[in-house]
C-alpha cells in the first residue's frame, strides 16, 4: 500500500530527476541563445545538445528538430497546406483517423471543409482499406493529400499500422504526419522506418517539464510553413527566444527515455497485465478496450456496466488513486470519448470508461492500492445505484 498511487502517465509523466537537474542548471545561464558572446553560446549549446537527444529518440537528424511549446503546437505546425517537398503543390485535403488527438481532428491550418476522417475498426485500428480507397479517389480527382495518423492512441494505447499506411500514402502521392506523443519513450521510433514525413512529440509525456514539444522533419529540405513568425529562431520555423530551461529538461528526458527503451518495458507490461487479469477475474462483465490489438505496454482502458467514469474517478482520487476517464484534454466533458465512439462502443458503456496508464517507476504496491481502492469504490457505487433504482 502507498499513500498515493499515480496511474495517469499518459496525461503527464512525473518529472524525471535528470530533467529536473538539467532545468536547474539551465536556469543559471544568463545569455540569450541567439547572442554570439560566451554567455549566449553556452545557452545555444544546451539547446543543440537537447536537439541531438530528441533526434536520437526519434531516429532522425538533429537539424530537422524544431522545438515548440508542446505537442499541440507541433501538430498545428505540421498540419499546413503549404508543407511538403520543394516544388510540390500545396496540399488541399487532410485525412485523419477518427481517433486522433483533438489538435489533429481540428485540422491545424486546413479549412474545415478540407478535413476528412478515416474510420477505425472495433479494435481501435485505422481501417487501411478505407484509407486506400479514399486516397485512390483523391488521386483520380488530382487532389494532393496530407494524412495524419497517430502512432499510439492516448486512450486505448492501441498502436497504429503507420509503416503500412506510409506505403499507401506514398503510392498515392501524399505526405504523412505521425503524432508520436504517446508512443515516444514506450516503443522504439525511427522516423525513416515509419515512412513519416513529419513527426511530433511532447516533452511532458516522457518526463520533461510541461510546455515544450517538437516537430521533426524527415529531411532538411522538407518545407514547413512557420506558425509563429518574426525572428529567425529555430531555423526560421518558430520565432521567439527559445525556452532554454524547458528544452534542456526535454533533452534530458529524451535521453533517459532512450535508456528505458534499451532496458525494455517487461516490468511495466507485467504490472498492466496484472491489473487487467485482476479486473477480468473479479468482474466478468468488464470490457477492456483495444485488448484484441497491439498496444503500448503501459495503458489499459476499461469499463464496467452501471459505473459512471466521472463518479468512479473522483471516488478513486479520494481513496488515494489517480486515474482518468480518458484524455486529459477532454476532462470535464460529459460526452463519451470520440475514440470509443469511432470504435462503435455504445455511449452508455463508453461513459464508464476509465484509463490507467503506468510508467517506469510504477510499483506493485501501487497496483495493490488500486485493487483495494477499486473494490471499495465499486461496492459503494453499486450499492448507491441499487438504492437509487429501488
Amino acid at each position: 500500500m502507498v499513500d498515493r498511487a499515480y496511474f495517469d502517465w499518459n496525461a503527464t509523466a512525473p518529472l524525471r530527476p535528470e530533467a529536473r537537474a538539467a532545468v536547474e542548471a539551465a536556469l543559471d545561464l544568463v545569455g540569450n541563445p541567439s547572442s554570439v558572446h560566451a554567455e549566449g553560446r553556452a545557452a545555444r549549446h544546451v539547446i543543440e545538445h537537447a536537439r541531438e537527444s530528441v533526434a536520437a529518440l526519434l531516429g532522425g537528424d538533429p537539424r530537422c528538430v524544431t522545438f515548440t511549446s508542446g505537442g499541440t503546437e507541433a501538430n498545428v505546425l505540421a498540419l499546413s497546406p503549404g508543407n511538403g517537398e520543394p516544388g510540390m503543390p500545396r496540399r488541399d485535403r487532410l485525412l485523419v483517423s477518427a481517433i486522433e488527438h483533438p489538435s489533429v481532428l481540428a485540422g491545424g491550418r486546413f479549412a474545415a471543409e478540407a478535413v476528412e476522417q478515416i474510420p477505425v475498426t472495433a479494435g481501435g485500428v485505422v481501417d487501411l482499406e478505407a484509407l486506400e480507397r479514399r486516397l485512390a479517389a483523391l488521386t483520380t480527382e488530382r487532389r494532393a493529400p496530407l494524412v495524419s495518423l497517430m502512432l499510439a492512441n492516448n486512450e486505448t494505447g492501441v498502436i497504429q499500422p503507420v509503416a503500412e499506411a506510409a506505403v499507401i500514402v506514398r503510392e498515392a502521392g501524399g505526405l504523412l504526419h505521425v503524432d508520436a506523443v504517446q508512443a515516444a519513450g514506450r516503443i522504439p521510433i525511427d522516423i525513416n522506418a515509419l515512412g513519416a514525413d513529419l513527426l511530433t512529440l511532447s516533452g511532458h509525456k516522457i518526463g520533461s517539464p510541461k510546455g515544450v514539444g517538437a516537430l521533426m522533419r524527415r529531411h532538411r529540405d522538407f518545407v514547413v510553413e512557420p506558425l509563429i513568425t518574426g525572428g529567425g529562431q529555430e531555423g526560421r520555423l518558430r520565432a521567439g527566444t527559445e525556452n532554454v530551461a524547458g528544452i534542456a529538461g526535454f533533452g534530458a528526458a529524451a535521453a533517459a527515455a532512450a535508456e528505458d527503451l534499451v532496458r525494455g518495458f517487461a516490468r511495466v507490461t507485467e504490472l498492466r497485465d496484472r491489473i487487467e487479469h485482476y479486473l477480468s477475474r473479479e468482474f466478468g462483465d468488464i470490457t477492456i478496450f483495444g485488448a484484441i490489438s497491439k498496444r503500448i505496454p503501459n495503458t489499459t482502458l476499461f469499463a464496467l456496466p452501471g459505473v459512471k467514469a466521472e463518479t468512479a474517478v473522483i471516488a478513486l482520487d479520494l481513496a488515494g488513486v489517480a486515474v482518468s476517464s480518458g484524455a486529459a484534454c477532454s476532462s470535464g466533458k460529459v460526452t463519451p470519448s470520440h475514440v470509443l465512439a469511432a470504435m462503435g462502443v455504445p455511449p452508455e458503456l463508453a461513459r464508464g470508461a476509465i484509463r490507467l496508464s503506468l510508467g517506469a517507476t510504477s510499483t506493485e504496491a501501487e497496483v495493490e492500492s488500486f485493487q483495494i481502492a477499486w473494490n471499495k469504490v465499486l461496492r459503494s457505487l453499486l450499492k448507491r445505484s441499487r438504492t437509487i433504482a429501488a
